[in-house]
């Protein structure tokens, strides 16, 4: 199977020179030899635009937000869009997560939560996922773009009510992806700029992303994440005084750590316009997030999660 390419929003399927894609109720299928030379009289009657598949978006604090981001690239192949390349398009959903309430936690809760994905054009985008990111580079299936985003901290309350509460801030970061076919690869690094956390978080993610019919879309992949040592320190730490107040011991990490994880998704596609998607996935923590006794004691280095979305796409 060929290139994936969106017309009129709508992800097709290139196989030789053969075009096949979803719109409305009914299948076209328009022979032609590249997105650019789809013929003028159906991209006058059907507003067809040659543009690359778009992503949907979804969030929740702490430990939500981290499966948001590595989710969010799944939660669909393609959504479908009436916009024209150069201005606004994207989706707008709400859906439900099922997931740790702190990352390390082994206590489990349901949180709503809205799904945002917008894209301008090829110049920017606003997504849970990503934050508000600039492409300063978008061509050959390149992407590179600075960005700008929020990492949330953890509360103190339930089995951390003794610890101090570590307050999320803004970050900045740059993120790298690449797109060849059914897969794509991602790399981002961030440091905050504001709140209780130090140091920088990186990400590395690979997804396998196809449409199986013209209403369904799977995805899947690996992805692992690295907290420096001083990220480490602000949210798996714990200082002398913690310790005299929660009895946990006094815990001071020697490095950073490894989360390592997989997820997938599947989004079925109601309408054009509508689309609802599942996900789920788990992750492991490693080195010195692994050993802390907040995941060691009181939580669980093993991390699942799974939730749904409905959107609407534009």
């Amino acid at each position: 199977m060929g290139a994936t390419h969106v017309f009129n929003g709508t992800q097709v399927v290139m196989v030789d020179d053969q075009y096949t894609g979803w719109c409305g109720k009914d299948t076209y299928d328009i022979v032609c030899k590249g997105p650019e030379r789809v013929p003028a009289t159906w991209r006058a009657a059907n507003r067809w635009s040659c543009n690359e598949s778009r992503e949907s978006g979804g969030m929740q604090a702490g430990y939500r937000y981290a499966v948001l981001a590595v989710t969010l690239p799944m939660l669909a192949v393609a959504m479908p869009s009436q916009a024209q390349d150069s201005g606004w398009q994207g989706s707008l959903g709400a859906g439900a997560i099922y997931a740790p309430d702190y990352l390390g936690s082994d206590d489990y809760e349901t949180s709503a939560w809205p799904a945002v994905n917008l894209t301008y054009g090829d110049s920017m985008y606003i997504n849970m996922r990503d934050g508000v990111g600039w492409n300063v580079i978008h061509r050959n299936g390149w992407r590179v773009s600075p960005f700008l985003g929020y990492t949330f901290g953890r509360d103190n309350d339930d089995d951390l009510h003794h610890l101090d509460k570590v307050d999320g801030g803004v970050t900045a970061g740059l993120r790298t992806e690449y797109t060849a076919g059914h897969w794509q690869y991602s790399a981002a690094v961030e440091t905050p700029l504001s709140g209780d956390v130090d140091g920088y978080h990186a990400t590395a993610k690979a997804h396998w992303r196809s449409r199986l019919t013209q209403r369904l879309a799977v995805s899947l992949g690996p992805n692992i994440a690295y907290g420096s040592n001083a990220w480490t320190e602000d949210m798996f730490g714990i200082s002398a005084r913690e310790s005299r107040r929660s009895g946990l011991d006094a815990y001071s990490p020697n490095e950073g750590y490894f989360r390592i994880g997989a997820n997938a998704s599947a989004s079925y596609y109601l309408t054009r316009t509508w689309s609802i998607t599942g996900i789920v996935g788990v992750s492991r923590l490693t080195g010195d997030a692994k050993d802390s006794p907040i995941v060691e004691e009181i939580g669980d280095a093993t991390q699942s999660y799974v939730g749904g979305f409905i959107n609407y796409n534009f």
